[in-house]
């Protein structure tokens, strides 16, 4: 009875640290293979047959249809750089320069990956519209306000995610590191 007991205790507490893994990975987007650079994650290989059944069931959850390993990848970035969380009330200030990319997006989506609703009907910026600095460089204001210059408006929302899509690029898989690919800074300004 003794083993019995034991060996139904192992066997449910596998099952729920199995289930709870892949919730968390389904869920909070923690699949394998992550790159982390700066504030921004990518997983450069959900876009190929390589792809791992987490992050296959985080892409069937979210419909997404993920950029394919030859054509770019796509970064997310759920905090700024000290780790606070981006909050739509607040001025978020993403500035720098991208990685080398042929064309590139930054978009603003809510934590479910729908756009965010805001009066203007403006959602992103492309690197062919974004106003930038004499040396290449750019700032780009994600806030509540209007702003001058390259401004997205969050809506006010609580929360928001920021995906930078670089398309035709070679950042990917080997890619480990802010001097292989320099992304952007993402600095939490003032609030309302």
């Amino acid at each position: 009875m003794r083993l019995l007991f034991g060996s139904l205790f192992t066997l449910a507490l596998a099952a729920a640290i199995g289930l709870g893994a892949t919730w968390m990975a389904v869920t909070q987007g923690t699949a394998f293979g992550g790159v982390t650079l700066g504030a921004w994650t990518a997983w450069p290989k959900v876009g190929t047959p390589g792809i791992d059944p987490y992050a296959r069931a985080m892409v069937a959850r979210s419909g997404e249809l993920p950029i394919g390993s030859g054509d770019g990848v796509a970064f997310y970035a759920r905090a700024d750089d000290g780790g606070r969380l981006l909050d739509g009330r607040c001025d978020v200030v993403l500035s720098g320069i991208t990685p080398q990319a042929r064309y590139w997006t930054v978009t603003l989506y809510d934590p479910e990956g729908r756009l965010v609703a805001n009066s203007v009907q403006r959602h992103g910026f492309t690197s062919q519209e974004i106003i930038r600095r004499a040396d290449g460089s750019f700032e780009m204001t994600a806030g509540p306000r209007a702003r001058p210059g390259n401004w997205l408006p969050t809506g006010a929302v609580e929360r928001y995610v920021l995906v930078l899509r670089l398309y035709d690029t070679p950042i990917g898989v080997a890619t480990r590191t802010g001097r292989d690919a320099p992304m952007p800074s993402i600095a939490q300004r003032s609030c309302q």
